[in-house]
């Protein structure tokens, strides 16, 4: 609660007001009762009396009517004004969250688990709502009402009355949350549950092909059926426990309600009260009680809205792997920099090192590439110069500067890659290739395509460029996915390229001529190619061959055919291969 009260304190004024404006709808509540006592006890006319005309329409009908419509009035308008504000505080924290998710680490997100995460923060987004509706329109209203009307109670009868009504609410309190408390537990079951099923049934969409491939749609189906079924027994125990819940809580304001109206009722025969007395009671009895039925559903929503919270806030609370140091500057760029990794080492686990003291130098406007098997740690360099991850011995410096001292999104400024897995954003083609430079013109996205050699296909298409890519751009091949990723990195037209695989699903002629543009492209710009084909790199500056995290051979691609060592093997058997 302390956690959210800033973000509501941004609208202070509207608070005010929404308060002021409950206040006034339950003294308007409070009266009603009030009203009624005064209308019954001057009731005592006798028929054909004048004055009926003027006591039973013109008072009852009129004063009744004002202040139940000043209750009504009053509470909507207090929903009205403090709508802002919870819609306000529910956008920020989930802004906010969605901010810093994006600023956690690729460690974070290569864990999570996308269902359950996107869950979580529903779930949250949606109990600040529940909380504050639950909280300043039905608690803290019932509390005051509460509060008036054991006031009344003590001052114009018996301390009797007040304590009674004092004692049956603090036991129907108790009785409540003891019970909500028993019953959470099935329902945190079940909201795991809940976040299960979800995660699996997501999990197991997103994997379609797959599980096409293997022919395991009934194995899925049980799968997301098994979590179903716990769902479904952790719901029935919840839903039984409510009805204990229910029925303990009628018990109580049944004897409350039968103790105080047989004290009122004996008070009326005895002349010590009115007839109106006895109205009255039953009337604020009837009003305290009709809101409090709810109290165990109020407690068990508030609950579940501050765990719902909670998690959120936990996410909230992650710290960042990767930060940038206070004071950090954006990183300095006049034209192509050099890019060097000093004795740099890197483990993603302590116990399994993937870069053991690797230096080399990327000469600004220069090409290097690095070849190797799989696992060796080809890979790691680029995400290592996007500081996806920080190094854990050496530097990378970018022009000088050692990018663990600079901000990092001026260092992401200064990058474009074509990576070797490519995932688009489920929206039209022209949508994707902009993303490299958001605010593009539609020219400027076309002649990214012809550099691609993709325009044709895309013209091609019925719907042209806003042609829709689908979920992760499944709707096109591997080839056309990573023609649309190397548009996109054109034109966003970066100072340093990162070429990861850049043209693994293409083709061999469509290859050859992308390569042609590649090589055009990176003209003047330094560039890191990491490549399998050695066919690619032949041109390199120098060439780099890595395995087991080591550098075990560099040079250009001459000089490392007449070393006759790894690279020549490689390149023979390529050869051969082809």
């Amino acid at each position: 609660m302390s956690r959210l009260f800033p973000y509501l304190w941004q609208y202070k004024w509207r608070v005010i007001i929404a308060l002021t404006l409950m206040v006034g709808a339950k003294l308007a509540n409070v009266s009603v009762p009030l009203l009624l006592k005064e209308l019954v006890d001057v009731m005592n006319i006798r028929p054909g009396d004048p004055r009926t005309v003027l006591v039973v329409p013109v008072s009852l009908l009129l004063g009744y009517g004002a202040l139940r419509l000043m209750t009504s009035a009053l509470t909507e308008l207090r929903e009205l004004v403090f709508a802002k504000a919870t819609q306000g505080a529910a956008r920020s924290i989930a802004l906010q969250t969605f901010e810093h998710l994006h600023a956690l680490s690729l460690r974070f997100h290569l864990a999570r688990q996308t269902g359950g995460m996107t869950r979580d923060i529903e779930r949250g987004v949606r109990g600040i709502e529940s909380l504050i509706s639950y909280s300043l329109y039905s608690i803290v209203p019932t509390l005051i009402e509460v509060g008036l009307v054991l006031t009344i109670l003590a001052v114009k009868f018996d301390a009797w009355f007040a304590w009674i009504t004092g004692a049956a609410l603090v036991f129907y309190i108790f009785f409540t949350v003891r019970i909500t408390e028993w019953r959470t537990q099935y329902r945190r079951q079940a909201n795991e549950f809940d976040s299960a099923a979800h995660t699996r049934a997501i999990d197991s969409l997103l994997n379609y092909e797959t599980v096409k491939y293997f022919g395991n749609e009934v194995f899925e189906a049980s799968r997301y059926d098994e979590s179903l079924e716990r769902l479904r027994l952790a719901r029935l125990k919840a839903q039984t426990t409510l009805a204990v819940l229910n029925t303990g809580q009628q018990l109580i304001i049944a004897a409350a309600l039968v103790a105080m109206l047989w004290r009122a009722t004996q008070g009326v025969v005895d002349g010590r009260m009115t007839l109106g007395d006895l109205v009255m009671i039953n009337a604020f009895m009837i009003q305290l009680y009709i809101p409090l039925n709810f109290l165990g559903v109020l407690y068990r929503e508030i609950k579940q809205s501050l765990t719902d919270l909670d998690k959120m806030f936990v996410l909230m609370d992650r710290e960042r792997e990767v930060a940038d140091v206070p004071g950090a500057q954006p990183l300095a760029q006049k034209g192509a920099p050099d890019v060097v990794f000093d004795h740099v080492s890197f483990a993603y686990e302590p116990d399994r090192p993937i870069l053991q003291d690797i230096s080399f130098e990327i000469p600004a406007g220069k090409t290097v590439a690095v070849v190797g098997p799989s696992g060796s740690g080809k890979s790691t360099l680029a995400r290592l110069m996007f500081r996806f991850y920080d190094v854990q011995h050496g530097h990378i410096r970018i022009g000088g500067q050692d990018i663990r001292q600079v901000q990092q999104a001026s260092v992401r400024r200064a990058l474009g890659i074509v990576p070797q897995d490519t995932v688009l954003f489920n929206d039209s083609v022209a949508y994707n290739i902009a993303y490299g430079r958001p605010g593009a013109s539609q020219e400027e996205v076309e002649q990214a395509a012809r550099a691609a050699r993709i325009h044709d296909f895309i013209a091609s298409t019925p719907r042209g460029y806003q042609t829709s890519v689908g979920e992760r751009g499944l709707k096109l091949s591997g080839g056309e996915k990573q023609r649309v990723a190397i548009a996109r990195t054109l034109l966003k037209d970066p100072p340093i390229l990162v070429f990861d695989e850049a043209t693994s699903a293409l083709d061999s002629a469509n290859e050859r001529a992308i390569q042609a543009e590649l090589a055009g492209v990176s003209q003047n710009k330094t560039t890191l190619v990491i490549a399998h084909r050695l066919s690619t790199v032949v041109d390199a500056h120098e060439i780099l061959v890595m395995e087991a995290g080591q550098i075990i051979e560099r040079g250009n691609h001459s000089a490392l055919l007449a070393q006759q060592g790894r690279y020549a093997t490689m390149w023979a058997l390529q050869q051969s291969a082809e």
